[in-house]
């Protein structure tokens, strides 16, 4: 799931006032504190015209499970956790992972297959659409982006990680709903639309990694 504490993290020298009714209710993992800067890594999907026809049937037909159900505005497929940077670290942080990735080529993989997940502290819950070929490759890239995670005592990403990207989401655990035979119709909805198997069959370019409001991006060869 898209982390929790992305949510537009300040400069250093702005207050934070952590009001979640800006963010349609979702709160954040850990509170914000100055000079703390909430970080993510993670691979960006760029939508086309067609993934966003397939989004909102998928989307159209949740909701007559969860009328709450919002469509994400940006995807990714994450290769860490949502930790905490103190600001001077941001910098060799980041040339720390320029230096483990520059060896990685660019790679496909097909994410194809419709999941329901919630975060950990069960707050917020998504739909997503889970992979289903390339898992070895982004394994590789996670074992890398851990070993900077690991240089800086940081958590390292999830020991058996569900490799995904995010389409929608509401607050509060509503996985009853979703799973089960709304989840056998979303499945069905992928399955049958006409342009799933080349729009899915996704190559990734770039790692991108988002620091507060930083954003720093990684070329895959």
């Amino acid at each position: 799931p898209a982390p929790d504490g992305l949510l537009g993290d300040p400069d250093p020298e702005e207050a934070v006032s952590d009001d979640s009714s800006r963010h349609g209710g979702r709160v954040r993992s850990f509170p914000h504190e100055r000079g703390n800067w909430a970080t993510h890594v993670y691979l960006p999907y760029i939508a086309q015209e067609e993934f966003l026809e397939l989004l909102e049937l998928l989307v159209s037909r949740a909701r007559t499970y969860v009328p709450s159900l919002a469509a994400m505005e940006e995807f990714h497929l994450s290769l860490s956790q949502c930790v905490v940077l103190r600001y001077h670290w941001i910098e060799p942080f980041v040339r720390s992972l320029r230096e483990r990735l520059a060896a990685f080529h660019r790679f496909f993989c097909v994410a194809d297959q419709v999941k329901v997940y919630t975060n950990e502290n069960k707050t917020r819950t998504f739909i997503g659409l889970e992979v289903s070929a390339g898992h070895f490759q982004l394994l590789e890239l996670v074992s890398e982006v851990d070993g900077v995670l690991e240089e800086f005592d940081l958590p390292t990403f999830y020991k058996d990680p569900s490799f995904h990207i995010s389409l929608a989401w509401c607050v509060g655990d509503l996985s009853g709903r979703l799973e089960g035979q709304c989840l056998r119709e979303l499945q069905d909805i992928v399955d049958g639309f006409e342009e799933s198997a080349f729009l899915l069959r996704i190559q990734w370019e770039q790692i991108r990694c988002k620091s507060g409001n930083k954003y720093f991006s990684f070329p895959l060869r």
